[in-house]
């Protein structure tokens, strides 16, 4: 489901404030009620990746005595993620139309 959005949610969890990658996987799964329930495999690469891409900052933390590594968005995230928001909205609503359901 959703392929190829992966990204666009994680840039959206990361608009709340920087998280650990655990802490992007729990608020995935807390915002959708369980349908995003993405394992350590999926999210931690896909968090490499926008890094590399200038999305996402990183540094390490040490809040609880346990080294984490802690993500944060860019301005460049934040402008793909306004950018993915508006295509995402424009798709929504012309499959809405398509399937007949108000949008």
């Amino acid at each position: 489901m959703l392929t190829g959005q992966l990204d666009s949610l994680v840039l959206a969890v990361l608009e709340q404030g920087p998280r650990h990658g655990y802490g992007v996987i729990e608020q995935l799964r807390e915002r959708s009620d369980g349908v995003f329930d993405y394992p350590e495999g999926t999210i931690y690469p896909a968090l490499h990746r926008l890094e590399r891409e200038g999305m996402l900052d990183s540094a390490w933390s040490a809040e609880t005595g346990r080294k984490r590594r802690v993500y944060r968005l860019t301005r460049k995230g934040r402008t793909e993620l306004r950018r993915e928001r508006k295509e995402w909205r424009l798709l929504a609503r012309a499959i809405a139309r398509v399937l007949g359901e108000a949008a």
